[in-house]
């Protein structure tokens, strides 16, 4: 059975440590309470050996959306079909393959049974069920209708996956090409010139200017001076990670983005697009339009659209419209604020932010499209003409040779 080391608050407010033995994380936060023992924090015993191991296979170790949709869904059926809530998540948590999350399931079917709400249990899985998820679960818990709520769950991720795998097909060609120019690069250039070079020199021809250049290119990366880059890069990467952590720099970096002449209003129209989709969800499910907002707000992957949101909440909160601060923000086009402004004041704001979604997909598929079979070609002809250079300056002093031989 596991170990598990904690620290915890004790009676009188006295900070503790120890170890304790229990099958599960949450079995043991229960052990303790029950001993008037509240745990801060609590992470299981390995031995200095598995330690290092275990610690990269969880971090290498996830679960697919996939796999979460699917639970969702079956989760829904079992609940339509008149199942309780604790005899379908003891079903799913059996045929769960993946130990991690067989692990979570077991840990929130346990605090269900001993009288925690469906919705308290997943708060404490985001790495598993996001702030969106939690949201609508919680409304079809209050409502009565958390079959419903988890189908409509588990279409939503479906969309939402549909759409990032269209994004990430028309990048797998262009990603396979540059790969492969790169290879070739470092071949010709690593391999092949410098043997040349050396048969030349040794026959005491003078290497052509382009030859000379390729052979300096073929020593930088061959040398300790390509660690240097590359150490330089992971820095100043690492540098932009962390100031892009700050409110300030993922507002600057944001903005940037946007400002981009071509991508910038294409990646404006995915933002929107999401926006509206999660929006829409929500409303839908029952959730109130302050309380969608906030989620909407936290998931929304974009500062200024964050802030724009944040603002239309507070206008929400004290009794105005939602539109204004959109059309203030920047991101949104005039357009589109407007429809959510009439979507707002008919009534039908749920129906108007679906269509705003699904005109602005079809769009951007569109879009991507083109520039996908745009990019296409222009790789390959980069590909060639640098390829070309450096078979240039590759045959340019073997025909040197032949020339002055004949």
């Amino acid at each position: 059975m596991p170990r598990y080391q904690y620290t915890a608050i004790a009676a009188g407010g006295k900070k503790v440590k120890g170890t304790i033995t229990a099958e599960t994380p949450y079995a043991a936060r229960k052990q303790l309470r029950v001993r008037s023992v509240h745990p801060s924090s609590i992470s299981e015993i390995s031995s200095a050996a598995d330690q290092g191991g275990q610690a990269l296979l969880a971090s290498l170790r996830r679960v697919s959306k996939a796999q979460i949709i699917d639970f969702t869904k079956q989760l829904a059926t079992l609940l339509s079909s008149g199942i309780k809530l604790t005899e379908a998540l003891s079903v799913l948590t059996l045929q769960t393959s993946d130990h991690r999350f067989k692990t979570a399931l077991t840990e929130i079917r346990d605090r269900v049974v001993t009288g925690e709400s469906f919705t308290d249990a997943l708060h404490e899985y985001g790495d598993y069920f996001d702030v969106i998820y939690v949201a609508m679960v919680r409304v079809g818990e209050v409502t009565g209708t958390l079959g419903g709520s988890l189908r409509t769950i588990a279409n939503f991720m479906e969309k939402r996956q549909r759409v990032e795998a269209k994004v990430l097909t028309a990048m797998i060609y262009p990603i396979v090409l540059v790969c492969f120019c790169i290879l070739a690069i470092l071949i010709l250039t690593t391999k092949v010139i410098p043997k040349i070079g050396v048969q030349i020199e040794r026959a005491g021809q003078e290497l052509p200017w382009i030859t000379k250049q390729m052979m300096g290119f073929s020593y930088l990366i061959t040398s300790w001076w390509l660690l240097v880059i590359l150490a330089g890069l992971v820095g100043i990467v690492v540098l932009f990670r962390r100031i892009f952590r700050t409110e300030r720099g993922a507002y600057l970096r944001d903005k940037f983005i946007l400002s981009l002449p071509f991508f910038g209003p294409l990646i404006k129209q995915r933002v929107v697009a999401r926006f509206a989709s999660t929006l829409s969800t929500l409303i839908g499910s029952g959730l109130a339009m302050a309380e969608s907002l906030r989620v909407v707000a936290e998931t929304t992957g974009n500062s200024l659209m964050k802030r724009a949101i944040q603002r239309a909440r507070e206008r929400i909160l004290a009794g105005a419209d939602i539109a204004t601060p959109l059309r203030e923000s920047g991101v949104i086009d005039p357009a589109i604020a407007h429809m959510v402004a009439v979507g707002e004041k008919s009534g039908e704001l749920e129906t108007m932010l679906q269509s705003i979604s699904e005109n602005l997909e079809s769009s951007t598929d569109v879009v991507i499209e083109r520039l996908s079979a745009a990019v296409e070609p222009v790789i390959i002809i980069v590909m060639a003409a640098v390829v070309g250079v450096i078979a240039y300056a590759t045959v340019l002093p073997i025909l040197r040779i032949s020339v002055t031989e004949f």
